[in-house]
């Protein structure tokens, strides 16, 4: 199985199955010298863990990480830093049971037709669980950008058909987002979003919705103009978890919809340096940062496991049957991929930032 590495420089490597001994990571890349503790990746992965609120699922994980390689004394040592979680709350005859029949809306079928043996307890490789690998190195990633001054940040904007219907301030999104189950930063529309969660869950039924992730203080000039473009390589990295179908940049879908004269982002000089107007472009033009904060949106779909009944086959018979599952599930997926599109869009900035030569890839500075 490929695929399991991302990035150039600043490069990570994720491994580990959902009901396997220990989920992890190693980083390459990462500059010697910067202060790292298992505090700092903690603090994430509590952020991502499940088992918080009624609208996640109620798997018990305490997700304790171990630094096992390229930390000494408090600082990164510049080898590579090696993270592992030990799945302590597996139960896997749910799994057994169903071994032989795909899950309608999972990777079962896939990886199957694709691969022939697979590991079909909880998903395997394909479960969200794969995620605390990418939030533990993007934990690394958010305090090497946060040292140049980039502050990344994402909320949930939709769920369960109830958006917000303002913009919420930088401010609002640093002080909200943490204090409500569904991380959305408008409060009101909060409490909305978990009334309609709760009604589909007691129904059997799951949804889906959009998270929002900014990057603040990215410098202009990261991305390269043709294959290696800012937005494409950003689009990718959230395109690649799980549950995301869509990605926009900036306005995205509503700039097909617009007249050149109002699509454009004037741009200004304010107290001798440049800015746009507006950023309706997301940070980006001609996959080159502009300077301005990076906006993407994420199309999050319904979690697909629901206890409702599905049509599915069995694969061991060759024949159609009906299937209804037994486990323990996310009613919407949004709250957790919050700190997931943070990490992947760090994770990006980060590798883009050294290749740009914005930092200094051997030492900490």
């Amino acid at each position: 199985m490929g695929g399991n590495t991302f990035g150039k420089i600043f490069k990570i490597t994720t491994f580990g199955e959902s009901h396997g001994s220990a989920i992890g990571v190693v980083v390459d890349g990462v500059p010697a010298g910067m202060p790292l503790s298992e505090a700092d990746v903690q603090r994430e992965l509590d952020r991502r863990r499940p088992g918080q609120s009624i609208l996640t699922t109620p798997r018990k994980e305490k997700d304790k990480v171990e630094i096992l390689s390229g930390v000494f004394k408090g600082k990164t040592t510049g080898a590579p830093i090696c993270m592992v979680v030990r799945n302590l709350d597996v139960d896997s005859k749910p799994y057994e049971r169903i071994r032989t029949k795909p899950r309608p809306g999972h990777a079962d079928l896939t990886y199957w037709l694709k691969y022939g043996h697979v590991d079909y307890r909880g998903g395997g490789r394909s479960s969200a669980r794969e995620t605390i690998g990418r939030v533990a190195a993007g934990a690394v990633a958010k305090k090497l950008l946060a040292a140049h001054g980039v502050e990344i940040l994402a909320h949930t904007v939709e769920a369960a058909g109830v958006s917000i219907d303002r913009q919420p301030t930088l401010e609002e999104i640093r002080r909200n987002v943490e204090k409500n189950p569904i991380r959305c930063a408008v409060p009101e529309k909060a409490e909305m979003m978990m009334k309609a969660i709760l009604e589909a869950a007691a129904e059997g039924d799951s949804t889906g919705g959009v998270v929002e992730v900014q990057a603040h203080g990215v410098p202009a000039g990261l991305g390269e103009p043709v294959f290696g473009k800012l937005d494409a390589e950003i689009a990718g990295a959230l395109m690649s978890i799980g549950s995301v179908k869509a990605v926009i940049i900036g306005e995205g879908d509503k700039l097909a919809r617009m007249r050149g004269s109002e699509a454009n982002d004037a741009i200004v000089i304010r107290e001798g340096k440049i800015f746009t107007a507006t950023n309706r472009a997301g940070g980006i033009l001609g996959g080159i940062s502009t300077g301005m904060p990076i906006v993407a949106r994420l199309m999050v779909k319904p979690t697909p496991s629901i206890s409702k009944p599905q049509r599915t086959v069995d694969l061991a018979k060759m024949k159609g049957t009906e299937i209804r599952l037994e486990g323990r599930f996310d009613p919407n997926i949004c709250p957790r991929i919050v700190p997931v599109a943070e990490a992947m869009l760090a994770l990006v900035l980060a590798d883009h930032m050294i290749r740009a030569g914005k930092i200094n890839p051997d030492r900490f500075s």
